[in-house]
């Protein structure tokens, strides 16, 4: 039998109310396809294990969903394995902004069959070379000087891992005004400071 996580529950009904259905679909779907599936939240955001491996996963973003498939630079489809090799985006099938933008349900239930039977089989993804794994992470000189202000969320800052400080960043540096950046900028060192992740409150 699968595993639900309640806390997927809670990421879908904090997420916005287009994102909703879309997460709602993709969820319904992974189970039909894999009832043995076992959900997890991992780096803040829902995941589907199969067999005790990484399966496939989805977000909810403030304007699109996304979903990806952990071994997707190796299943059959060649747009999804582009999409996954290229890394141009979390997830595999571009910005989902309506179930529409969804491949049909028959689809992507294969997908998500071609995933289990890659993790039925035991087949790894190639290795990734060290220089691949390694990015430069950009802090903005405006956050390193919020950061000045307040001792403790630096330190905090600091020791997350490059997944925390990446994730706290890209909120930061979307905000499409001053005004807005200026109020995320306070509410991140507020939860810094205090150790929490950008996506807390679904954890």
């Amino acid at each position: 039998m699968g595993k639900k996580d309640k806390a997927i529950d809670v990421y879908i009904a904090h997420a916005a109310a287009f994102a909703q259905p879309i997460l709602t679909h993709i969820r319904e779907l992974v189970h039909r396809a894999c009832p043995q599936v076992e959900e997890k939240i991992k780096w803040s955001f829902p995941h589907f294990d199969y067999k005790n491996e990484m399966m496939c996963s989805m977000a909810g973003f403030k304007q699109h969903c996304a979903m990806g498939f952990w071994k997707g630079s190796i299943m059959t489809d060649p747009v999804l394995g582009e999409n996954a090799r290229s890394e141009g985006a979390m997830g595999h099938m571009g910005k989902i902004r309506s179930l529409k933008y969804l491949p049909g349900d028959k689809k992507l239930m294969a997908y998500i069959r071609e995933a289990m039977e890659l993790n039925d089989k035991g087949i790894k993804l190639p290795a990734r070379s060290k220089a691949t794994e390694k990015k430069e992470l950009i802090v903005p000189q405006y956050f390193l000087d919020a950061l000045a202000t307040n001792t403790g969320a630096k330190k905090i800052f600091e020791q997350y891992a490059y997944s925390h400080k990446k994730e706290y960043l890209e909120w930061i540096t979307d905000a499409k005004t001053e005004a807005t950046r200026i109020k995320r900028i306070s509410t991140a060192l507020e939860w810094m400071a205090e150790g929490k992740s950008r996506h807390w409150k679904y954890k």
